[in-house]
């Protein structure tokens, strides 16, 4: 049975955690800043050390790619993930299963092994969605989800534009994205939640990932004195915003579904401590497994936002920022995931994804799925995002394990 390098991919995780780091030691890396062109400067440096061939398309997506004579007209086997960060992250999201493909190339290459098809190593642009929206913009342009055009013309919360700073950095490729169909994608990913580690599983045997929609929601009412305006008398946007917030949470804990709402964003304007608010402007995220519920999700706030509305007199309006669907990843995929897991002795189970990856953007064009490492606490997008070096590697062999499979011959 195969094993990776284990050391040259916990030593390649670390060194790339240390690019982006400010005088405090935060890691930022947001999609097409300077921070981001180094990470992607040592990526390279990384491929072509590899012997790979390297790609880098019109929105700025990289390739390593592994290929012979032999199966250069092959559909490839394309793993990856994305090297951006938030704001303040953690060294794993998205960069383990960058690294990890390309160790699991090297590994291949190292033992000889007769490939039936090329390998291909992805690292999508801008999946966070920090810098520009919406997220996992990279793999959405691949699949032809949104226009190359559309996609370099976005104007990022800094004012800057996607395709102006991907040129400027040297990252504003000349190949069209989607130059591949991939015959297979797999990511390999830390959880970024808790159950894995709670209930004592190594591998997570990723079978679907929950579809996401996300609305922005500006509610105008009047601003007056804090002391002099009675409450009846108030046409309050703060108090309507803040109903909002405790109904997604009741109806949700009542419905005893999966699904899942945030608030992550809220500001109130004039903002003065002694000034009742005549705007709230505030985000919500919602998130279900299943179409249907989520659909009734969303007709469920946009009822109440119309009653609360009536009853504190105030206007409401919503801006639709991303929906994406559900995605049901492939079936064959995920039971070589559990096989491999099986076979090394890992104690493993299937599971929904509650976060968005570029798996979901690829499955639209391919036969995708993905595998799960533990995260300890559960914590992710913060610097003390951790995954213990024994549990990166098992994921790693397990990746080897099934991209083996899927190119092996004679």
């Amino acid at each position: 049975m195969q094993i990776i390098n284990a050391d040259r991919l916990l030593t390649r995780i670390r060194d790339l955690g240390d690019i982006g780091r400010d005088p405090h030691g935060q890691l930022t890396r947001l999609a097409a800043s300077d921070n981001d062109r180094a990470g992607r400067d040592c990526l390279l440096g990384w491929l072509k050390a590899a012997g790979l061939d390297v790609v880098v398309d019109r929105i700025g997506n990289i390739f390593g790619i592994w290929r012979d004579e032999h199966n250069v007209d092959a559909a490839p086997v394309m793993l990856g993930s994305h090297i951006d960060t938030v704001i303040n992250a953690g060294v794993y999201d998205g960069c383990y299963g960058v690294l990890a493909a390309l160790e699991v190339i090297e590994t291949l290459k190292e033992r000889a092994i007769a490939a039936n098809r090329p390998i291909v190593v992805a690292a999508f642009t801008n999946e966070e969605g920090v810098r520009y929206a919406p997220d996992m913009l990279g793999s959405l342009v691949y699949v032809g989800g949104l226009s190359v055009e559309a996609a370099l013309a976005t104007v990022g919360t800094d004012g800057s534009v996607l395709g102006e700073e991907l040129e400027r950095i040297g990252y504003g490729g000349d190949v069209d994205p989607g130059f591949r169909t991939p015959h297979a994608y797999v990511e390999l990913h830390i959880e970024q939640g808790p159950v894995l580690e709670r209930e004592g599983f190594s591998i997570g045997a990723v079978e679907n990932l929950q579809g996401i929609s996300w609305q922005r929601i500006t509610i105008n009412g009047d601003a007056n004195h804090a002391g002099t305006t009675p409450m009846a008398m108030r046409r309050d946007a703060g108090l309507a915003a803040a109903r909002v917030g405790l109904f997604l949470r009741e109806h949700i804990a009542r419905s005893n579904a999966p699904s899942v709402a945030t608030i992550g964003t809220m500001r109130y304007e004039p903002d003065a401590i002694n000034v009742i608010p005549s705007r709230a402007i505030f985000t919500v995220d919602l998130r279900d497994p299943d179409e249907g519920r989520l659909q009734a999700l969303e007709a469920t706030l946009s009822d109440f936002l119309t009653r609360v509305g009536a009853e504190e007199a105030v206007e409401i309006s919503v801006e639709r920022l991303a929906r994406f669907q559900p995605v049901d990843f492939d079936q064959g995929i995920v039971a070589a995931i559990e096989a491999s897991a099986n076979a090394r002795g890992l104690k493993n189970r299937r599971m929904t994804s509650g976060a968005g990856h570029d798996a979901q953007m690829i499955a639209r064009i391919a036969p995708t799925a993905m595998i799960f490492v533990p995260s300890r606490d559960g914590i992710s997008h913060n610097p003390r995002e951790h995954t213990e070096p024994d549990d990166l590697v098992a994921g790693a062999n397990v990746l080897l394990d099934v991209v083996e499979r899927m190119v092996g011959r004679g």
